[in-house]
């Protein structure tokens, strides 16, 4: 159990490296890419549900808006089922970046993938399905 440890920080910590050096010099901080992915495939979301979804507090997620919708990222519109509440969508772009760092993934995955065999990427596709289920 304790090589398997090992090697799950190990993918995490190579990740996370790869994630740093992707957006370098973009002028958006990792947590800002991070929430523009959530947004890339969630757009048009509540902010209590992105909330959610990122695991952090309404608070703290606002605080996150403000910097994107200052950088031209994302942009805030009114609910229209609820005219308390505003709904996050990415700006135009801000669907660039998402786009542009959805095929670094798309590309860092096929790498990754490279040597596998049809049948080994679906096993391993259902065995993270399986491993992030229990988070």
């Amino acid at each position: 159990m304790k090589t398997l440890s090992n090697l799950i920080v190990e993918f995490y910590e190579k990740l996370s490296s790869w994630e740093h050096s992707i957006v370098e010099g973009s002028g958006i901080t990792l947590p800002q890419m991070h929430t523009i992915e959530i947004l890339g495939v969630n757009n048009g979301i509540r902010m209590k549900d992105l909330a959610a979804i990122m695991g952090v507090t309404t608070g703290t997620l606002t605080v996150m808006i403000d910097n994107l919708e200052k950088k031209g990222l994302v942009e805030r519109i009114q609910n229209p089922d609820d005219r308390r509440s505003y709904m996050i969508r990415l700006s135009a772009d801000g669907t660039a970046h998402y786009e542009r760092h959805a095929d670094f993934h798309l590309k860092l995955t096929r790498e990754c993938t490279a040597a596998f065999s049809d049948e080994e990427v679906k096993r391993f596709e259902s065995l993270l399905r399986e491993f992030i289920s229990h988070f």
